[in-house]
């Protein structure tokens, strides 16, 4: 691009200067020679026309910038100076010096018909000049001026031809760049609407960060310390209900182990650590341990059922097994009023299910409000913890026959 620009300020001072030069030197040129190529009366006409030609370019000057290209005026003015470099050629063939002007500027001055005319007329001016003036004073200047007039033609056409190919590419140039401008802004445009997108992409992420924390806490606290309340509510009740001191004692005890509990899931939660019943056993050994305490203290039968290959699972799959069971022996102590339940862990080729199963009441499931609108964590709480690991929750009840809780999560094995 600079190389370009700086071709174009020198060939702007030549279209510029270069006349007045050329003019300078042929008029300097017929001087020396005008005793010997010249009478007395062509050299008064000689000397008006030069002024002619000076006072055209000084026209010029003031006109032709600014002109589009091709324009009117230009075609004058380029006809005008040929005419005139021409009749000064006749009368002196150094004067062809200034008419030599015309091969550089035709495709500035000229449409492209209209260039080639220029150029050809230019080139007879020129082999005139060349074979010893005009008109030719024998056959043999005629030969030599058919002869120049054939180079200086075909020269020209040449030329001229790979000028209009230059101007040509200059033009795709100028329109690939004015394109490549255009890409270049829509661009810079694009990078800033993206800038924009990822600061609302970080904000939103953040959010999205701060809400999914904030779910989590709420499930921890639900299956944490609403349900050890609830089962320190219940031991206490049943302590102040019994006559036995000894009886009342015992669910004093469980009461206040239940608070423990309770107190040290709540502080892992918050530390978003696992459950701490698994903190040294494995899946199947703190499942059995959660449905034995169950049992005792709500006097229902369970049973508990282990089957396929037991692996070591990843960690957020197996807390949300367990958190899973918790909550769905939770919901059948509160409200099935079952008298067995079974709880069966099955290891698969590709994934792990959990499932519960009671012969309480049951309910219709189509009853129940939708997910959105539900208030609590109970079974719209057990279905988020499933997806957020790509799992699923299903449950199969009808009034007076029992429920059935089948979750199935996906089986990543541990590390």
């Amino acid at each position: 691009m600079a190389g370009d620009t700086t071709a174009e300020k020198w060939g702007n001072q030549f279209f510029r200067w270069g006349p007045y030069a050329l003019l300078g030197l042929a008029s300097l040129v017929s001087i020396a020679s005008g005793d010997m190529l010249m009478t007395r009366d062509e050299r008064h006409a000689a000397w008006v026309l030069a002024a002619a030609a000076l006072a055209l370019q000084l026209w010029w000057s003031g006109t032709g910038p600014g002109l589009p290209k091709h324009d009117m005026v230009g075609r004058v003015y380029y006809v005008a100076r040929l005419t005139l470099g021409s009749v000064l050629t006749w009368l002196n063939p150094f004067f062809a010096i200034y008419v030599v002007i015309g091969y550089f500027d035709a495709d500035r001055l000229l449409p492209r018909r209209q260039m080639y005319a220029g150029l050809l007329a230019t080139a007879v001016t020129m082999a005139g000049s060349q074979s010893g003036g005009m008109p030719p004073a024998d056959g043999t200047q005629w030969v030599a001026f058919g002869v120049l007039f054939a180079l200086n033609a075909s020269l020209t056409l040449v030329f001229g031809s790979i000028g209009v190919k230059e101007a040509e590419n200059a033009r795709a140039r100028a329109v690939t760049i004015a394109e490549l401008e255009g890409a270049n802004t829509r661009l810079e445009q694009a990078m800033r609407e993206n800038a924009g997108l990822q600061a609302q992409l970080l904000v939103q992420a953040r959010e999205a960060g701060v809400n999914d924390e904030r779910r989590r806490l709420a499930a921890e606290i639900h299956d944490t310390i609403a349900q050890g309340l609830a089962g320190i509510v219940t031991q206490l009740q049943a302590a102040a209900d019994s006559a036995d001191p000894a009886v009342a004692g015992d669910h004093v005890g469980r009461a206040a182990a239940l608070a423990r509990h309770s107190l040290g899931e709540a502080r892992r939660s918050v530390q978003n650590l696992g459950p701490g019943a698994l903190e040294h056993d494995t899946l199947p050994e703190a499942l059995k341990n959660i449905v034995e305490t169950w049992s005792v203290s709500t006097g229902v039968r369970a049973e508990f059922t282990v089957t396929g290959t037991v692996e070591a699972l990843h960690g957020e799959i197996e807390a949300t097994v367990l958190r899973i069971a918790q909550e769905t022996l939770a919901n059948a102590g509160r409200h099935a009023r079952a008298t067995r339940v079974g709880v069966t862990l099955s290891y698969m080729e590709d994934e792990v299910s959990l499932d519960v199963r009671d012969n309480g009441c049951g309910f219709d499931p189509r009853a129940l409000p939708r997910r959105e609108t539900a208030r609590g964590f109970g079974l719209g709480g057990m279905r988020a913890r499933a997806e957020r690991i790509a799992g699923t929750v299903e449950i199969e009840s009808e009034p007076g026959h029992g429920t059935a809780v089948s979750a199935r999560v996906p089986l990543l094995s541990h590390g």
